[in-house]
């Protein structure tokens, strides 16, 4: 079955009043097998090709649009892919609390927005406070990979990980950018950057600590 495309604003301002508010639910997910987020999974085209080769995991999807969110709940059902959830959410507000600590073996960040304008940059998703959210919510172990095609937001990504010393190892070396995307599974974006034949900066990261 063809997927559906929803037409929806591409750049949300997350720091709008509207999507402040906390929002109380919390996620319960299986302790008996492996779970995978995307953080900002748009049409979540990455987790559809990886999911129906990984049965055994569960894969979930955190996006603060909400059409986008019920579409990929759609299409999972009428696909017949039981291990793909979306969820509407506030990364910078909801996911310290959204699940329980250690909960992801892998979180992807697959091309976030740039924010190009400087008085825009303080929109960008990464930034010292997520890493810590991120550290506490993967197990020991547990990787955290990012890719974006805009070198300035992949340096940026990169120093912030970096510096939070202890908390993650680079797994290609201090200061590497990976050299391919090892999963299997590409993103729309990643898609239309390889066709243009577009540099893509890639990263991988190893959880550290108990």
């Amino acid at each position: 079955m063809a997927r559906r495309r929803v037409r929806v604003r591409h750049h949300v301002n997350p720091l709008r009043v509207q999507f402040l508010a906390p929002r109380p639910a919390t996620l319960t997910l299986p302790t008996d097998r492996e779970v995978e987020a995307e953080l900002g999974c748009a049409d979540a085209q990455f987790l559809f090709q990886r999911a129906p080769h990984h049965p055994d995991k569960l894969f979930i999807g955190l996006e603060i649009r909400e059409p986008l969110v019920r579409e990929v709940n759609r299409e999972a059902a009428a696909l017949g892919v039981p291990n793909l959830r979306a969820i509407y959410c506030n990364l910078n507000v909801d996911l310290p609390s959204l699940v329980a600590d250690g909960s992801f073996s892998r979180v992807y960040i697959n091309f976030p927005d740039p924010w190009f304008k400087k008085r825009h940059q303080k929109r960008r998703l990464m930034n010292d406070e997520l890493i810590a959210v991120i550290h506490r919510k993967l197990r020991v172990g547990g990787e955290l990979f990012f890719q974006s095609d805009v070198f300035d937001l992949g340096l940026d990504a990169m120093a912030v990980l970096e510096d939070a010393t202890g908390l993650f190892a680079n797994v290609n070396g201090p200061w590497s950018f990976a050299r391919h995307n090892p999963y299997g599974a590409r993103s729309l974006r990643e898609m239309r950057c390889e066709d243009r034949g577009m540099r893509i900066w890639r990263m991988c990261y190893r959880r550290l600590g108990a």
